[in-house]
């Protein structure tokens, strides 16, 4: 679609050198600093072709993102960060951005009528089907419709890494009849509570308890049944391929690196006709 600016970064080709040789870091971490996110940024808008004829970059709209349901339709930059992990526009040489290292960046476009969607869908926004509710606004606001609308699910924690504790289960239990397909129970011979029991003694003799098999669940494949459920066919939807976590020499992953790590973003714009 050459009206259509989009992408996913990784952790390769910036400036940054707080983790680990030189990557590039898109988010304002507690590790890195502004300067060398600012310079990132603008290699990633450069290489994605989000630029004006003059040369300089299009405004860049992000999130405060609160792992919640709300989205926000923007037609301008605004001067301070919205609260929430969604973002609709059809305006043009705006571009919206999530920041992930294991959630789920959904990027979405309405084919006939150039309106585009972001949104980031961590467990919790899942549950809260903040991607359905995205595709209901930009059915709201611009009128598109199911069959029009193009999906990419981005890079993310997939089922062999993501393992929850039953109360996610049940959360997701409570809200989707399909819920039982997105989870599995794994016994991890890695584990941590294998290679180190003694962090685990219980009061249950002989002094270890029956700790069961971890519970994994499949964040990616809940928000591609949320495009299905919104409407869109199978066939418009796109997934990128691979893990988060057990890729982190390609991309960033706050679990498997125990929350030092940096942020990539998915991004989506309108080019003007």
């Amino acid at each position: 679609m050459p009206w259509l600016v989009h992408g996913f970064s990784t952790r390769q080709g910036g400036v940054s050198t707080c983790y680990g040789g030189s990557t590039l870091n898109l988010g304002l971490t507690p590790h890195d600093t502004r300067a060398n996110v600012e310079r990132n940024r603008g290699r990633f808008l450069e290489a994605v072709g989000a630029r004006h004829d003059n040369g300089a970059n299009w405004p860049l709209v992000q999130l405060k993102q609160i792992h919640s349901s709300v989205v926000h339709r923007v037609t301008a930059a605004p001067h301070e960060l919205l609260a929430g992990d969604g973002l609709v526009t059809n305006t043009p040489e705006l571009l919206l951005a999530v920041k992930t290292a294991d959630c789920v960046p959904v990027l979405v476009a309405d084919v006939k009528l150039r309106a585009v969607g972001v949104f980031h869908a961590g467990w919790r926004g899942t549950v809260a089907r903040v991607v359905e509710k995205g595709i209901g606004e930009m059915r709201r606001q611009f009128g598109s419709r199911p069959r029009d609308l193009r999906a990419a699910v981005g890079p993310s924690i997939r089922r062999c890494c993501y393992a929850v504790g039953p109360e996610v289960r049940s959360e997701f239990e409570s809200q989707f009849t399909y819920a039982a397909d997105l989870f599995e129970e794994v016994f991890d011979a890695n584990a941590v509570h294998v290679r180190y029991p003694l962090l685990f003694l219980n009061q249950r003799a002989p002094g270890h308890g029956d700790l069961g098999p971890e519970i994994h669940l499949d964040l990616v494949e809940a928000n591609r049944r949320q495009l299905e459920e919104a409407g869109l066919r199978d066939d418009h939807i796109s997934v990128v391929e691979g893990c988060t976590a057990c890729d982190t020499t390609r991309v960033f992953s706050h679990r498997a690196e125990f929350g030092k790590t940096g942020r990539m973003m998915a991004v989506i714009g309108i080019r003007p006709e």
